[in-house]
């Protein structure tokens, strides 16, 4: 086995795992709270006595979310390996955009993990900083879609559609997996655009921005099933 051989099995191999685990935390993330409940409507002073009540799945629940984030990038970025010989280029750009998108994501998921929990402490004790403390946690509220927290989130989210229109072509490639896998990458990176557009026309109001995005952001889960049997064939044929 040459050691190029060797490091195409390796990538796969750690791409198979990625998204082993990137499906798991998804499971794990159907038992964790994300934000107080009815977040959207909920009244600021519910959201501090409920962040202050459930801080430790709130925090386990981020730590889940960077968990997955982190491993579905590394899955992106083996779908950008496969791809090198192909179109070079493009596997370069692509790869760029993912390490752009981790750059975006893990500022707001650190923050809810570290900065939010802290924050509503300050503002429930009242004293000193409980002013400031107030404040900011509107503004990094996490389900409110167009907060300064939620404005991160939906970058990484834009920026993987940038990822999914470069790839998606290049991947298309002889297995069913490949196949399904670049098809749910294309078709995510294509209505995630679109619909970033009609919003900035003025078509989605913005209250129904967290359904449209998070519906298409649906299609990923189709990519990283494809992509758990086609990484696992890749591996196992450079082996």
């Amino acid at each position: 086995m040459s050691e190029a051989i060797t490091l195409d099995h390796q990538v796969f191999r750690f791409g198979f795992r990625c998204a082993v685990v990137v499906l798991l935390t998804g499971v794990i993330a159907m038992f964790l709270p994300l934000d107080v409940p009815e977040g959207y409507i909920a009244e600021h002073a519910d959201r501090i006595a409920w962040l202050n009540a459930n801080r430790g799945e709130f925090i386990g629940a981020w730590v889940n979310q960077i968990v997955a984030m982190l491993t579905l990038s590394g899955v992106f970025f083996c779908v950008t390996w496969q791809i090198r010989g192909k179109n070079p280029l493009r596997a370069i750009l692509a790869g760029m955009t993912i390490l752009l998108s981790v750059v975006a994501f893990i500022i707001p998921k650190f923050m809810a993990v570290w900065t939010i929990p802290l924050l509503a402490e300050t503002a429930a004790a009242g004293g000193v900083g409980a002013e400031m403390s107030g404040t900011l946690l509107m503004l990094l509220n996490v389900t409110i879609p167009f907060s300064l927290y939620t404005s991160f989130d939906f970058l990484g989210f834009w920026l993987y559609g940038v990822f999914a229109l470069l790839v998606a072509g290049p991947f298309f490639g002889e297995s069913l997996a490949s196949k399904v896998a670049a098809g749910s990458i294309g078709l995510f990176g294509l209505l995630y655009q679109v619909a970033f557009l009609v919003l900035l026309a003025g078509g989605i109001a913005a209250t129904e921005i967290n359904e449209y995005f998070l519906g298409i952001s649906g299609l990923l889960i189709i990519s990283v099933i494809a992509l758990l049997f086609e990484f696992r064939r890749a591996a196992v044929k450079q082996f």
